[in-house]
């Protein structure tokens, strides 16, 4: 058995398993045991198994809603007996240290980590803490942020600002990989549009709607989401995907322009590709407004133009789409002076240094 055991959580939606995946290799290289919790059917489950060196786990989970539903009446049982599930993988496993990047099944293996005594360190990407990450805070050692300014929203004596963690093989893509991915030819920019990894059913129709005007100026990178390819549209300079991973890094390096959602980890990757972007954020009918805070701190330092989803139609997406295009030296110019922070690096000290 390895002298350093770490469990990393964290799942849901693919931004609460990024930052898991750019730590894992430094823990590979160092030798150390891997464990991961995740859930039974979420996205972390398909992102996390792929890894050879990494032991998956699946447990029971609530979902912290914010509405009324007859769910919330077993969720509570859920999340006891997810809490139990991963105490005994903790105490197995014999874990050091607990990393969590958040999402709703996240919650149990921290509490149970408390009850273990193993130290959590918690990531917290966004401008403003989920509500997972805000009730898995009163039972971690320390809280890291992406934000500078998300630091007032959780307990002062255990949060730090390290910075944004970008996975090292984004640095690393091919363009003739890439462009062998696409349906087209490199006479006209690459416009990538990302939903989310569940994908936006508004953003897919309009992209489609338009897609001939679209195509005018512009080679289409469509990642759509789960199960949302139109395997009806064939056209030259259109290609989709449900969703990327490895061949992500192929794909930003022939892409000139980005349309996306605005979570954080996507965002500070497109930052540090130098990637112009336009932002349409999930709007307060669709989340607590995390991704509107988010875009409007991006569009205040001037790297990315934003479109709100209250005014996305077609006409505003074509228009705002050129504007993209018009404007995308400028914020080129403004993101070559942004630097890297060593975020990595930090969070690699505090977890050698914290680990029991």
């Amino acid at each position: 058995m390895a002298e350093n055991q770490i469990l990393f959580t964290g799942g849901g939606t693919a931004g609460h398993v990024i930052v898991n995946l750019a730590l894992i290799p430094h823990f590979e290289e160092m030798d150390w045991a891997i464990d991961y919790i995740g859930s039974e059917d979420g996205i972390e489950q398909e992102l996390v198994q792929g890894i050879p060196s990494v032991t998956y786990h699946a447990i029971s989970t609530g979902k912290l809603r914010r509405y009324i539903s007859l769910e919330n009446i077993k969720d509570p049982f859920k999340v006891m007996k997810g809490i139990f599930q991963a105490w005994n993988i903790i105490r197995k496993k014999k874990v050091n240290i607990v990393f969590s990047k958040g999402g709703f099944v996240s919650v149990p293996v921290v509490i149970a980590a408390r009850l273990r005594r193993v130290p959590t360190i918690i990531h917290e990407s966004d401008l403003t803490p989920g509500l997972a990450n805000k009730i898995a805070s009163k039972f971690a050692k320390k809280i890291i942020t992406t934000f500078p300014e998300t630091t007032k929203y959780l307990p002062e004596a255990k949060t730090e600002h390290a910075g944004a963690i970008i996975r090292q093989e984004l640095y690393e893509g091919n363009p003739e990989r890439g462009w062998f991915m696409l349906n087209g030819s490199s006479n006209k920019p690459v416009l990538l549009i990302m939903g989310g990894s569940i994908g936006s059913q508004k953003m897919n129709q309009i992209i489609r709607d338009h897609i001939h005007t679209l195509l005018e100026d512009y080679q289409i990178v469509h990642i759509c989401g789960k199960n949302n390819v139109d395997t009806s549209i064939q056209l030259a300079g259109y290609t989709q995907f449900e969703y990327v991973h490895d061949e992500l890094k192929d794909l930003f390096s022939i892409t000139d322009f980005v349309v996306s959602r605005a979570g954080a980890n996507a965002i500070y990757e497109f930052l540090a590709m130098r990637l112009p972007m336009l932002l349409i954020p999930l709007s307060l009918a669709a989340s607590r407004g995390d991704q509107i805070d988010n875009a409007k701190s991006f569009q205040q330092q001037g790297f990315a133009d934003v479109l709100f989803e209250e005014e996305l139609n077609g006409e505003r997406f074509l228009e705002a789409t050129d504007q993209l295009a018009s404007n995308a030296p400028v914020i080129q110019e403004r993101m070559q002076h942004q630097t890297s922070t060593g975020a990595k690096e930090k969070v690699l000290h505090f977890i050698q240094k914290m680990k029991k």
